[in-house]
């Protein structure tokens, strides 16, 4: 991945908010990595050029930060969010920032859509790969920043966090991955933005029984096993759901891979709780958005992993790039082609 041409792109983007028109997301951080990553340098800045218009100018902040727990989820305090993770990344290595905070924003993984989450995983990616920059720095930091100030928790998610619940015999009960996951019951009004559906699963019966049915991992290696296999499942899932909201299920998907990418740089006591709640960010997203029946999975012409990516880079959504960078990832650790097709299949719908 070339150095330069990703560090230019975040260095534009670092003069825009983490979001725009209201809530919207910047996937731009996102988008570029994922570019930069699968050797597409060279559509960079022209994705950009056409993308950086539609952005806000970068928030100012308020005030200093003194209760960061009752400025979590408050957006208006974004620009002392960015300012704060931009100080304590200047103060300190950022593995110890991510460390820290990593464990306190986790039980709100819903902040603005999953994007919170996401864009910390692309930039955990982009330093874990050894060119460790202050632009790399920055974007970590801004990808927090976001997280924190769009701090949203899935309802039921602090008790799949309680630490009690982290099971320490041989005997486990519950649920594998594609099973828990088919048994997810959906929301009944379907009316509203992501923020509107969360708020209806508390009123769902089923909902938390549904939630608190995935197995618990035991070790921190089952804990990465399984992250990857609800990458896996999810990925697949888009192809039988897809069509009922192809933006939005693309987060089924992307949220998880951006946990498993980022279980190298945390402690690994911290593992088993990202799968709880990666788990509980793709449920929701599942059930608040997701048909009860899915259809038969579409036919999409076969390709290689590096076609599937170029057909999504030349397609140019955002969406359409995550998903294929996330499924490429999936497929390289599975060898399963239907993740392939899912990613063509975005493309198709969006």
């Amino acid at each position: 991945m070339s150095n330069g041409i990703l560090d230019e792109a975040y260095e534009r983007l670092h003069r825009t908010g983490p979001e725009y028109e209201g809530w919207l997301s910047n996937h731009g951080p996102m988008a570029v990595e994922a570019l930069a990553r699968h050797g597409h340098e060279q559509r960079v800045h022209r994705w950009l050029d056409d993308y950086l218009g539609r952005l806000d100018e970068l928030p100012r902040g308020l005030r200093p930060l003194d209760d960061w727990r009752a400025a979590l989820g408050d957006p208006k305090r974004a620009g002392d969010w960015l300012a704060y993770f931009d100080r304590e990344l200047r103060e300190h290595p950022w593995r110890e920032v991510l460390g820290t905070w990593w464990p306190r924003l986790l039980p709100g993984i819903a902040a603005g859509a999953t994007h919170g989450v996401i864009r910390v995983g692309h930039a955990v990616r982009a330093l874990d790969s050894a060119e460790e920059n202050p632009q790399r720095v920055t974007e970590l930091g801004q990808a927090l920043g976001y997280w924190a100030a769009r701090w949203q928790p899935v309802p039921g998610t602090d008790r799949l966090l309680d630490p009690a619940r982290v099971p320490t015999g041989p005997d486990v009960e519950g649920l594998d991955v594609a099973t828990a996951l088919a048994a997810l019951p959906r929301i009944e009004d379907r009316s509203g933005g992501i923020r509107d559906r969360l708020g209806r699963l508390s009123g769902v019966p089923r909902w938390e029984p549904a939630l608190a049915a995935l197995r618990p991992a035991r070790t921190p290696a089952e804990a990465e096993r399984e992250l990857a296999t609800l990458v896996h499942r999810a990925g697949l899932d888009y192809l039988r759901f897809g069509h009922a909201a192809p933006v939005m299920l693309v987060h089924a998907v992307t949220a998880p891979t951006a946990v498993l990418r980022t279980l190298p740089a945390l402690d690994r006591a911290l593992w088993a709780p990202s799968l709880a709640a990666a788990w509980a960010a793709t449920a929701a997203v599942t059930s608040v958005y997701a048909p009860a029946d899915g259809i038969t999975a579409p036919t999409v012409p076969a390709a290689t992993p590096a076609e599937v990516f170029a057909r999504a880079a030349r397609h140019g959504d955002a969406h359409v790039v995550k998903l294929a960078d996330a499924v490429l990832d999936a497929h390289a650790a599975t060898g399963d082609d239907r993740l392939l097709a899912a990613a063509g299949y975005a493309g198709q719908l969006i």
